[in-house]
């Protein structure tokens, strides 16, 4: 069967906030200059908002330009930040830093506490009136281009095939959808960003991408605990020092928290369990406090991008453009994602609408990186850029030399530290490194890693091709196994992969593709780069409903 093709103006893949924002700013610019402009939004998600998952705090800001009504329009920013915390944990005591010895971008005044999925609900909803074309339920699984050489669409993925790749009984062919521009907003470690950034060598002249990893989980809690709108950070306990870490607990409305931890992926010792060290946190006194007598009603994880501005690849290249997570627009030392991808959205449709305009197609969009280094956003990132590489240097010389570079020098030293490797390219042996004890969930506190699975909802069909390819499979046990005791058992959130024995008692690896809540980890932090994450069959993974 071969695939049918769709004809658009624009495509965009990723219904997050990045892509939702390019979406509404292009029929926005269509509408205020009387033209029709076709728009095309696909989400892998069941729904918009499924596969959404971040802290969060929102700085409003973008959102105020995008939509300056959204107060009176539903959007779900129900909980104004009423109070900042910041706790420096050993393990069994905290102190609190004074607010006014916190840099700026600690400070949440006139932020919100909110769920970012929800957002993206409303914010799908905004587009839909507006016009835009949006098909939940269709991953985007290949990269397609034209006879130049120039990126004219994408393909989602067939649906029905079986284990083997096969066509099954209700096989269907994927669609080509061809837009005369591509947006990429799949988010952190896109599958097709992955591969856009490699074909067009989009990363040659930027620092290595970091990472972390960011888990979390939502509570309702005893009332008399809850105080809407609070925000606590932590820094130390359970991290060692050398390693990059920190915990929060943000209280939204309804007396519900959104308890996390993240863990930076430049970590060393392979013997290290991001997940583990989610649950040490929480058995801390001053964060069990909140959750005692409490339930805990969903989970899940996420990698984040946390380069900065110096690990921002190109961003534009014949016939498409990569925004926000999926180029790595992240503030890291504000924990903040989503204003910077709603800018970066609307700033790529600026362009967009105005190639269209001029009746131009499958060029270089070069207007949106240049909007963008004019913009407040750059000024911000660039302000923040060398938090990264100093908190890489230990919680206490990071802290002091950070804290000197926001609060002495406001964010203008004249140098800009530099990211020299990729955090899969960190790990050292494990006969190197100390193992570490982790100690058994309680089942109250503490859980293990399925029964979190059981709460992300996340749901695969099992006979279809694994979408977690390995491209040596004697690499698990050869390597990973052998110098690094298999590490991928550790930082996967989700229990996808086990070392077993086989009939002879010779080790291999199991890959539980079913429980994967695509996180994205494994892509990232596998030493030898031999796994590569892929999509699964639309509308897969987890559901996500106040994450």
């Amino acid at each position: 069967m071969e695939r049918e093709a769709m004809e658009f103006d624009a495509v965009v893949v990723g219904g997050g906030p990045a892509g939702l924002a390019a979406a509404i700013r292009l029929k926005q610019l269509a509408a205020a200059n009387n033209q029709e402009i076709s728009v095309c939004l696909i989400e892998k998600g069941a729904e918009i908002g499924a596969h959404i998952l971040s802290g969060a705090v929102m700085d409003p800001r973008a959102l105020d330009e995008l939509l300056p009504d959204w107060k009176t329009t539903g959007a779900p920013l129900n909980a104004p930040v009423s109070e900042d915390r910041f706790l420096i944990l050993s393990e069994t005591g905290a102190t609190q830093v004074p607010n006014a010895l916190l840099p700026g971008c600690f400070h949440n005044e006139g932020n919100y506490v909110i769920s970012l999925g929800n957002v993206c609900r409303w914010l799908g909803e905004q587009a839909e009136a507006l016009g835009v074309e949006i098909y939940p339920g269709f991953a985007g699984s290949e990269v397609l281009f034209d006879e130049n050489g120039a990126v004219k669409g994408v393909a989602t993925g067939d649906m029905g095939r079986l284990h083997d790749g096969s066509e099954g009984p209700n096989f269907q062919p994927g669609m080509e959808l061809h837009g005369k521009y591509t947006f990429f907003a799949e988010g952190c470690r896109g599958h097709l960003g992955k591969q856009l950034i490699a074909h067009f060598a989009l990363d040659r002249d930027a620092d290595p991408q970091t990472y972390g990893i960011g888990l979390k989980e939502l509570w309702e809690i005893d009332p008399t605990k809850h105080q809407t709108g609070l925000v606590i950070h932590s820094g130390g306990w359970p991290m060692q020092p050398d390693t990059y870490g920190g915990g929060f607990l943000y209280h939204l409305e309804n007396n519900q928290i959104a308890i996390g931890f993240v863990v930076g992926l430049g970590y060393e010792n392979p013997h290290l369990s991001p997940y583990e060290e989610f649950q040490r946190f929480k058995t801390h006194p001053e964060i069990r406090k909140f959750l005692e007598g409490g339930k805990r009603i969903a989970y899940g994880a996420r990698a984040l991008t946390a380069g900065g501005l110096q690990s921002l690849p190109k961003t534009t290249f014949p016939g498409g453009v990569l925004i926000g997570d999926d180029a790595g627009f992240l503030n890291a030392a504000r924990i903040k994602g989503s204003h910077c991808a709603i800018k970066t959205g609307a700033l790529a449709a600026e362009a967009c609408f105005e190639a269209l305009a001029g009746n131009r197609q499958r060029d270089e969009l070069l207007a949106y990186p240049e909007a963008f280094r004019q913009s407040w956003l750059y000024e911000e990132l660039h302000r923040a850029r060398n938090f990264k590489p100093w908190m890489s240097k230990g919680l206490w010389l990071g802290s002091l030399m950070f804290g000197i570079d926001q609060l002495l020098l406001r964010g203008k030293a004249p140098w800009t530290l530099r990211h020299s490797q990729p955090d899969h390219a960190k790990l050292k042996p494990a006969a190197d490194c100390p193992k570490i004890a982790y100690p058994k969930p309680d089942g109250v506190i503490t859980f293990d890693r399925l029964s979190s699975v059981f709460l992300s909802s996340t749901n695969h069909e099992e006979d279809q091709p694994c979408h977690l390819r390995l491209k040596d499979a004697s690499v698990p046990v050869a390597v990973n196994l052998a110098t690094y005791d298999a590490p991928e058992q550790r930082y996967c959130p989700a229990g996808v992969y086990e070392i077993l024995n086989d009939e002879n008692g010779a080790p291999r690896l199991q890959i539980n593709a079913q429980n994967c809540v695509h996180c994205k980890t494994c892509d990232i932090k596998d030493p030898t780069q031999n796994i590569t994450w892929v999509v699964p069959q639309g509308g897969e993974g987890p559901t996500y409903p106040n994450m």
